[in-house]
């Protein structure tokens, strides 16, 4: 009896090693990698990464090359930061020379050298983040206009259907961090009454050519890594999550946690964490969560008027996990 019971558990510790890394909540979404991307015709298109300046080092450069090669792939309009744009410390000036080797040394391809729209890291937070705010006006492909800021993108080039992205800095929004002698100093001085009053007339637009709504930031509200009962998770849930709720937002697209993460909580916005772009850690399944990857990797967004479509991309080039969005 004890001989079949140890060769029964062999193959289980095995198959539960070979997919410890991609956990889904639906086995049956679960589908081999590969390297094909579904093309949707007409749709726009931008790239996700986060946590992501290392001087190219622990698969920042492989990940970046990846990027490269998906975004001529689907001839991607621009790029989104999730934040944690420079370890360790952020950057102290426009001419600080991590712009350099994180940024510009590592992001060479043609397909990236289109707009990329940044928010503020709490690393970002640890130095002067303002310097990133003023590297704009350098970097041509650089678009921080502020520390927060919104855009709308039409899809396809029809004006008459738009996504409206808000851009937030969610560091002010953790009272924790008023306290932090490294977050501190650059918190204090924030408004963010003046930036949720902001946000809530950003998402109450009526414009009839808006056909979803976007809003960036760092931290997460819901998260399968390290962070789930977190401070900062939970403070960031209590402050946005109402707003988020009233005006309907379809995609809340955040970094902080070094993963790659698809969460479906109670209400219309769906979660996605992108901050796999350098360094990785665990991950485990938490009631909303629908997909948790502990990969190297950034995601592939393809916008269309009536649907979403997010496919998650590896640092070896394979589509790891694709789930659609359907107005």
């Amino acid at each position: 009896m004890m001989i079949k019971r140890l060769l029964f558990f062999i193959p289980l510790l095995s198959v539960s090693t070979l997919y410890a890394q991609i956990i889904t909540k639906n086995p049956a979404e679960a589908v081999a990698a590969s390297k094909t991307l579904v093309k949707d015709p007409g749709a726009l298109h931008f790239l996700a990464l986060g946590d992501w300046g290392r001087n190219g080092a622990d698969h920042q450069k492989p990940v970046a090359k990846q990027m490269g090669i998906t975004a001529a792939d689907v001839k991607a309009q621009f790029i989104i930061s999730t934040g944690d744009n420079f370890y360790p410390s952020g950057v102290i000036s426009p001419q600080d020379p991590s712009f350099k080797y994180s940024y510009e040394d590592i992001y060479t391809d043609f397909s990236l050298q289109w707009d990329w729209y940044v928010v503020l890291g709490n690393h970002d937070y640890k130095s002067n983040p303002d310097a990133q705010v003023e590297y704009s006006k350098i970097s041509r492909r650089w678009k921080m206009p502020a520390r927060y800021y919104s855009k709308k993108f039409p899809i396809n080039g029809d004006v008459n259907n738009q996504v409206l992205i808000a851009f937030i800095d969610t560091n002010p929004l953790i009272p924790e961090f008023y306290k932090n002698a490294e977050y501190g100093p650059n918190v204090k001085g924030q408004d963010t009454t003046g930036q949720k009053k902001w946000l809530v007339k950003t998402l109450a637009d009526q414009d009839p050519s808006i056909k979803w709504k976007i809003v960036v930031g760092h931290h997460p509200m819901f998260t399968g890594g390290s962070r789930t009962d977190g401070y900062d998770t939970k403070a960031i849930r209590s402050t946005l999550k109402p707003i988020l709720d009233q005006y309907g937002v379809d995609v809340y697209l955040t970094g902080h946690e070094h993963s790659l993460q698809y969460l479906k909580p109670a209400g219309k916005t769906h979660h996605f964490i992108s901050g796999g772009a350098s360094e990785k850690t665990p991950v485990k399944l938490i009631p909303e969560a629908q997909m948790v990857a502990s990969e190297y990797g950034f995601m592939l967004f393809s916008v269309n008027k009536d649907q979403l479509r997010v496919q998650v991309i590896n640092d070896k080039g394979d589509v790891i996990y694709n789930t659609l969005i359907k107005k």
